[in-house]
């Protein structure tokens, strides 16, 4: 869709651009996911267990906003291709901690370098400069 030939009262809306520039993130974050064999829950998995550490299910599900039946879903999945581990928490025997193996950690630089070149391309028009502002702006919406 050509923004020119889209109504001005749509392109002066900023949550219509947002969920325009949303559904073609979304859409070439699959793309370069599935090409790379991962999807984007397991880089947000990965990226949650390496930068706060081994955690519960439930716990990296609502850090990363993964509902708990997808979270179980993408853990097996990460599990079996040993990207993660499931090991008895020592402080609670009836739940697992999940942890990083040195083999997530490399499919997490993967999956991070196919991510950052959808983030070039999805934004090849903005400067470095601006790119961090609207990362600015953006979480300053979210919050």
């Amino acid at each position: 869709m050509a923004i020119d030939e889209t109504p001005a009262r749509l392109r002066t809306k900023p949550s219509w651009l947002i969920s325009k520039v949303s559904a073609r993130a979304h859409r070439l974050i699959a793309e370069a996911m599935a090409d790379a064999g991962g999807r984007a829950y397991h880089f947000a998995i990965l990226a949650a267990l390496d930068e706060f550490g081994p955690g519960s299910q439930a716990q990296i599900g609502q850090r990363c906003a993964i509902d708990q039946s997808d979270m179980h879903t993408m853990v097996s999945e990460l599990a079996e291709q040993g990207h993660v581990e499931r090991l008895p928490d020592p402080s609670d025997r009836r739940r697992n901690l999940i942890t990083l193996t040195p083999g997530g950690r490399r499919r997490l630089d993967e999956l991070d370098t196919a991510l950052s070149a959808v983030q070039a391309e999805l934004f090849h028009a903005l400067s470095a400069a601006e790119r961090d502002h609207l990362t600015l702006l953006l979480a300053r919406a979210l919050d």
